[in-house]
């Protein structure tokens, strides 16, 4: 802890690199498994800050890792670098303006996620070459996290197992220790096959796989009244089976996120959900096939760690904003609801301010009720190493996740201001585990209890491959 302040000093003096890293991987926003130039990006600068670079880590081809050190405990820093697809929009501008119609953007600051990680990593690295302690820092590259759960063929890899802790971060609106609650989930393709005919002349002898899964549908419509409430289930018709409406659907896809508080959970939801639509393809004489995409587990905790990234937290304080920084961001503000910016308070627990632009304070420690969370990979990670994440203040209270609002603002002074707080609370607890094994038994230990009778079940199966573009047929 003594050396916090050190290894903050090195960050600030390393950061530009990395500003400079994030606003190019802002300007080439690339989606699951096509982050090609980003992830050379990300290496070409690993290398030039030293590091000991292995590209197509888990036989993901955008997946990067750089490790840096000799022996001593391994402490792994999380980054990712995927965009979102229909968020193009235009830098520092409060009105949506796309670059490109259509074209990509990145909708939850993972530009600013994997180069803030980075240049945390490269801080360590800095500080152990320079000491002399043993230890070692690696940076993971992880690709596709919206949607395409890298890190859960990662962990199948086994690309963690050597790793002792875990240490990530993601945008927000307020700085602190991330309350570790999230959602497993499971991404499901169902193939619906019939049998074409004239709708019109015969139709008693097509069997339309639409209306299988329409009838899917609308079983786990009434589904939900019978699930926990803090599960979830969304689905998008992928293949209605053509446009023709006087053709009787032969074949039909209908895609499911099926998600649940715990892994548990999930996979008993998931059984049920395939359970309806066998039943669905039994009234329509069709057939169907279940195919999963991708799957991440939720969350695990683990408070030794949690503890320490907070006590970092507490002595460096909020990221510092000027007057311009926050006329900006009441600028973004005047394109939410209130409703908007109540649930960004909310989310932690927070009571909402008048007149607040930037966050200007640390949330307290499990702030939240744990309501307003999505699903993420590192949840995948957590399960198989003791895992620390943190939320980053760098954009406007109220911004909409995966809006072309926190796009417009991924350039902007205060997005490179909270990233560069974020490495410093990176680095210093990364430090902080290396120099005092203690910390990291502890966290082992937590660990260990916290999982005790739950055996881990990676949501992604075995015989599941990654959805690379060429492999893609969807």
């Amino acid at each position: 802890m003594k050396n916090s302040s050190k290894i903050w000093d090195t960050v600030e003096e390393k950061s530009q690199a990395f500003f400079d890293l994030s606003d190019r991987i802002w300007g080439m926003p690339e989606t699951n498994y096509e982050e090609f130039r980003s992830s050379a990006e990300h290496a070409l600068l690993l290398e030039q800050e030293g590091f000991r670079v292995q590209r197509n880590v888990a036989g993901l081809p955008t997946a990067v890792m750089g490790e840096a050190g000799e022996d001593g405990p391994v402490i792994a820093i999380l980054g990712e670098f995927d965009a979102l697809p229909g968020l193009s929009q235009e830098a520092g501008i409060a009105e949506e303006r796309p670059l490109v119609a259509g074209g990509n953007g990145h909708g939850c600051g993972h530009n600013l996620l994997g180069s803030g990680s980075m240049l945390a990593a490269a801080a360590v690295k800095d500080f152990l070459a320079a000491s002399g302690l043993k230890g070692r820092v690696r940076y993971y590259g992880c690709p596709a996290e919206e949607g395409g759960s890298s890190k859960g063929f990662m962990v199948r890899a086994g690309v963690f197992d050597d790793v002792d802790i875990a240490i990530s971060w993601h945008p927000s609106a307020f700085a602190g220790v991330n309350n570790p609650i999230s959602l497993a989930c499971n991404e499901i393709n169902f193939h619906f096959s019939g049998r074409a005919s004239h709708a019109a002349a015969t139709p008693h002898l097509g069997r339309s796989a639409l209306d299988a899964v329409e009838l899917m549908n609308v079983g786990v419509n009434y589904m939900r009244e019978h699930m926990p409430s803090t599960a979830r289930i969304h689905y998008a018709i992928t293949d209605a089976g053509g446009a023709a409406p006087n053709v009787v659907q032969a074949r039909a896809t209908v895609r499911y996120l099926v998600r649940a508080r715990t892994l548990p959970e999930l996979l008993s939801l998931v059984a049920r959900v395939k359970k309806v639509a066998e039943g669905a393809a039994l009234m329509t004489e069709t057939t169907v096939r279940s195919e999963i995409i991708s799957g991440d587990a939720n969350l695990v905790g683990n408070t030794p760690l949690e503890e320490l990234m907070f006590a970092n937290l507490e002595r460096l304080g909020p990221p510092v904003f000027d007057s311009a920084d926050e006329a900006t961001a009441r600028k973004f503000q005047e394109t939410f609801s209130m409703e908007d910016i109540a649930a960004s308070y909310g989310r932690f627990g927070l009571k909402p301010k008048k007149n607040q632009g930037l966050c200007d304070i640390i949330f307290p420690l499990d702030a939240g009720d744990g309501t307003l969370v999505g699903s993420t990979d590192v949840g995948t990670v957590s399960w198989v190493v003791p895992t620390v994440q943190m939320r980053g203040a760098t954009y406007a209270i109220g911004t909409p996740g995966h809006s072309w609002q926190l796009v417009a603002q991924g350039k902007l002074p205060a997005a490179h201001k909270g990233m560069e707080h974020a490495a410093k609370i990176m680095a210093s607890t990364a430090l902080d585990l290396i120099s005092n094994p203690a910390l990291i038994e502890a966290a082992k230990s937590d660990h260990k209890a916290r999982l005790d009778g739950t055996p881990f079940v990676n949501p992604i199966p075995d015989d599941v491959e990654p959805p690379l573009p060429e492999k893609n047929n969807d």
